[in-house]
């Protein structure tokens, strides 16, 4: 008998499909997909269903057009794990131009901050060999708190640095190996650039989620697009990206459903390992459930007799996400899971 740890781990799309077959805690609910299906298919046309959502969910970026724009966005995916507060009430915060950001968009802001006091933060000669302290002084916060995992971020950044100097000193020059195809280039990062490996073990199988890489996938194509080169094929291999705030929205908004013993494990705060049956659940659940709700959308556009529908599963997570962080107040009475960890 093989070891199953010898096989190559499911992608993230077959991950999910075989995590929501044999989930005991968390639920994709048929009605729900539905009404989220039904809810795309009216925004179908709008901006928010387009990849133009992306510099609006990037507003910090650099200029698509930049050069510096597709390093800024590997630094910035690199270091995008594991911003949420140990207590809701100790946020770290950055200030910039007069905006004070929390979350994802202060690791943003700190990384435009750092561009505009003339640190090369996005050269990959500096990176791959800044030191903590640097770090540390590029990522400050505006009050006592500092962002988590300052430790972990100098680690993996170094390390993605040195991955792009081997191969050409930037990250075009990195992806372009992967040729246009998206599911390439995510097999391209998982193989070279060890903290993207976002894998784990669940009922026997290797499975995998690939958030950061997804998203930096994502990102790159966001970049090419915004400057009408957008010509990668495969973007419908990737799936959406299994985090804390899209399942909040999926449970919210009646898709996916939580059992009452999860339910209470999460309001009591208690956190998860990454790895841990119930974390694979959410995430494996998450990825699935979108997938279906994609699946769902197509149908509906067919059905009113529309030509095929691009919207692929990373403009729903690009909009979801978003709206997530919009209704975070109605949102508030479902417990958001807390994992430390490098993947997401």
């Amino acid at each position: 008998m093989h070891s199953s740890l010898m096989e190559a781990p499911l992608f993230p799309r077959e991950s999910g499909q075989f995590i929501a077959e044999r989930s005991q805690d968390v639920f994709v609910e048929d009605e729900g997909v539905q009404k989220v299906a039904e809810m795309l298919f009216t925004l179908r046309h709008s901006d928010d269903l387009t990849a133009s959502g992306w510099k609006k969910a990037n507003p910090l970026a650099p200029a698509p057009t930049s050069d510096q724009a597709l390093n800024w966005v590997f630094v910035v995916d690199t270091m995008n794990f594991s911003f949420w507060p140990e207590k809701e009430t100790q946020q770290c915060e950055v200030t910039y131009k007069g905006t004070t950001y929390t979350g994802y968009m202060t690791l943003c802001a700190a990384i435009t901050r750092a561009m505009d006091e003339g640190i090369p933060i996005t050269d990959p000669k500096y990176f791959s060999q800044i030191s903590v302290d640097e770090l540390a002084h590029v990522l400050r916060s505006d009050n006592e708190t500092p962002m988590p995992m300052l430790q972990e971020r100098h680690k993996v950044l170094t390390e993605g640095g040195c991955v792009l100097l081997e191969h050409g000193g930037s990250f075009r020059s990195f992806i372009s190996q992967a040729g246009n195809d998206a599911q390439k280039m995510v097999e391209l990062i998982v193989k070279k650039i060890p903290s993207y490996r976002d894998e784990a073990t669940y009922e026997g199988r290797r499975i995998s989620f690939y958030k950061r890489a997804q998203i930096l996938v994502a990102d790159f194509w966001g970049v090419l697009e915004a400057r009408g080169e957008g010509n990668i094929t495969n973007m419908d291999g990737l799936t959406m990206f299994a985090d804390y705030r899209v399942p909040q929205a999926l449970v919210y908004l009646g898709a996916l459903r939580y059992s009452d013993a999860l339910m209470q494990t999460l309001r009591k705060g208690e956190l998860l390992c990454s790895g841990d049956r119930r974390e694979v659940e959410i995430r494996g659940c998450s990825i699935w459930c979108v997938e279906l709700i994609r699946e769902r959308l197509h149908k509906l556009v067919q059905e009113g007799g529309g030509q095929s529908c691009d919207i692929n599963a990373v403009i729903i997570d690009f909009y979801l996400w978003p709206y997530a962080k919009q209704h975070h107040k109605e949102m508030a009475h479902i417990p958001i899971h807390h994992t430390r960890c490098i993947y997401y």
